[in-house]
């Protein structure tokens, strides 16, 4: 039997909306780079669209339940956490290497610096929910695997 995912609630949902509302504009934003001028600025486009493709994971990851789809989230989120630093500081210090804007450039300046606060957020919400998420998934299978929980013929 599947269960509701703890992390599809409360905050979750505020989170899962907006890895949503950035999964829409980091991909409308890179398909459109790709297909106009994509010799211009070939890595940093590709990196708007490996951004796109991390939001929708994320946000696929969040609303999934179970420990598997959490740890999704978990490495999901950290890489994009990792990408927004790595590349938020490479377009400071080296202008050429991104003649164009990213979503991640800067931070993510072009989108309010969402993309630097939802990891942040993200990462706190899966954090605070690691025992929940724990919970659930190791009773669902202690449940199927215990036979005092399960019904004996007869009785």
């Amino acid at each position: 039997m599947a269960t509701r995912s703890s992390l599809a609630t409360g905050v979750g949902r505020v989170l899962i909306a907006v890895y949503g509302i950035l999964a829409l504009a980091a991909t409308g934003r890179s398909v459109v780079q790709i297909i106009e001028k994509f010799s211009f600025a070939p890595f940093a486009y590709t990196l708007s669209a490996v951004a796109a493709v991390v939001y929708i994971v994320a946000m696929i990851a969040l609303i999934a339940p179970g420990r598997a789809w959490y740890r999704v989230a978990c490495v999901t989120i950290g890489f994009e956490m990792a990408g927004v630093l790595l590349v938020g500081t490479l377009s400071l210090l080296d202008r050429q290497l991104f003649p164009d804007d990213t979503v991640w450039s800067y931070y993510g300046l072009g989108y309010l610096f969402a993309p630097l606060v939802l990891p942040i957020a993200g990462l706190w919400w899966l954090r605070k929910h690691h025992r929940t998420v724990a919970a659930v998934s190791g009773a669902t299978a202690a449940d199927r695997t215990d036979p005092s929980t399960t019904a004996r013929v007869g009785e």
